[in-house]
């Protein structure tokens, strides 16, 4: 059990920051856990947002990261509806919105991120919404009737989950994409077109290669109107663009940032004392040997647990493979890896039946998996990225050949 000392602050009470509090009391910290969220709920999931809660299958309550009685339960000072402003390195306090200053010995930034909000003329109307938050949300919920008609600007994965969701509480929706099909950009055209055919199935209509010019309407929503000049009248928008790491808090300091706050295996950021984890942080990655940031809520679960062992002063070097699901429909994407680049994508499987698993690699070497209801072959794929080293692709195209069995030989070529 570590010895008493000064606070240990995190700013964020969401997964990452939530689960490293929750953390630090397993680890034996025995100095006082602050955890500071803007947000006026206790620690939540952020997946069925998009999923269950938005189609109102799932309540607020079962969203909870922990039980009510948790935080207090464990000598946890959790506050919600607490912005933090400004972190004071080097007098090693945390200001806040109220004024008030909450000082600290070591520090987690776990304050996720941001929607992108492009410079869109009228995405200011009523009935333009983005989602992020549990207020997010409920927006959406209460314009989306049955019989409304909607649409998703972007088909990221967030994206294509609203439209999923939009479908089965009965609203008609077009979605609009500027690259040639979704996720064209994390999964590649080929599986991305797998992902057109599962929405146009479910009677989603497919604005492909075209962008948003503007919003139209008088105070609220009445079309979305395209750069190629289709002008799509709907009751509802939704906004899916991505996502930017909320670094403003630490721009005082000498914390380096490129594309979030940048960490080393242990969460360590360039000022010592100060973390990151989760959404915001660019961590050192060992096992694929570069800086990654990665948006998932796994990543944040496991990355904000390692960087609270670190904070109490052990810890090994985060080296998860990044792993995340989606649920669309009736049909379960599962994906493994953090590829920068691919230069050959090997399919196994059944495409038409949507049963069939893809394998991106680069140089012969195992960058990323996905898996569209083949849970199995994420969990080998993962196990076959870990080991590194180089893999036949006839062996992962062969259906005859176990994955498994590949994977706890190492993925030799052959």
């Amino acid at each position: 059990m570590s010895p008493p000392g000064g606070a240990h602050v995190i700013v964020g009470a969401s997964t990452a920051g939530a689960t490293a509090a929750a953390t630090l009391r397993q680890e034996g910290v025995d100095a006082p856990v602050v955890l500071l969220g803007a947000e006026p709920h206790p620690p939540y999931e952020r997946p069925p947002l998009s999923t269950g809660y938005l189609q109102g299958k799932t309540s607020l309550e079962q969203l909870w990261l922990r039980p009510a009685g948790f935080w207090q339960e464990h000598g946890i000072d959790l506050r919600t509806g607490v912005a933090a402003t400004r972190v004071d390195a080097l007098g090693q306090v945390v200001e806040l919105a109220d004024g008030t200053r909450e000082p600290y010995e070591r520090l987690l930034i776990a304050t996720g991120g941001r929607n992108r909000r492009p410079p869109i003329p009228g995405f200011e109307l009523e009935g333009v919404c983005d989602l992020r938050h549990v207020a997010d949300a409920d927006a959406i919920r209460r314009r989306a009737e049955p019989g409304a008609r909607a649409v998703v600007v972007g088909l990221g994965f967030i994206g294509c989950e609203v439209t999923a969701s939009l479908r089965a509480r009965g609203l008609e929706v077009t979605a609009v994409e500027p690259q040639p099909t979704p996720l064209a950009q994390v999964l590649g055209e080929d599986v991305g077109a797998v992902v057109a055919g599962l929405h146009r199935e479910h009677g989603v209509q497919l604005a492909l290669g075209d962008a948003v010019d503007h919003f139209d309407g008088d105070g609220a929503i009445e079309a979305v109107v395209t750069r190629q000049g289709h002008r799509l009248a709907c009751d509802l928008a939704v906004v899916g663009l991505g996502l930017e790491p909320a670094t403003e808090i630490i721009a005082d300091t000498d914390v380096a940032v490129d594309d979030g706050i940048v960490v080393d295996e242990h969460a360590r950021s360039s000022v010592p004392g100060i973390y990151a984890a989760g959404d915001v942080a660019r961590h050192w990655h060992p096992l694929l040997g570069r800086f990654v940031r990665v948006e998932h809520w796994q990543h944040a679960l496991k990355h904000g647990a390692a960087a609270a062992r670190a904070m109490a002063g052990g810890g090994e070097p985060f080296t998860d493979v990044p792993w995340f699901w989606s649920d669309q429909y009736d049909t379960t994407i599962q994906y493994a890896g953090a590829p920068a680049e691919w230069d050959q994508l090997v399919l196994r499987g059944d495409v038409a039946a949507r049963q069939f698993s893809g394998f991106y690699l680069d140089q012969g070497r195992l960058q990323g998996v996905v898996a569209v209801n083949r849970p199995r072959d994420v969990r080998a794929g993962m196990r076959l990225i870990a080991a590194g080293g180089a893999v036949d692709p006839r062996q992962l195209a062969d259906e005859d050949v176990d994955l498994g069995r590949l994977a706890r030989r190492g993925g030799p070529a052959g």
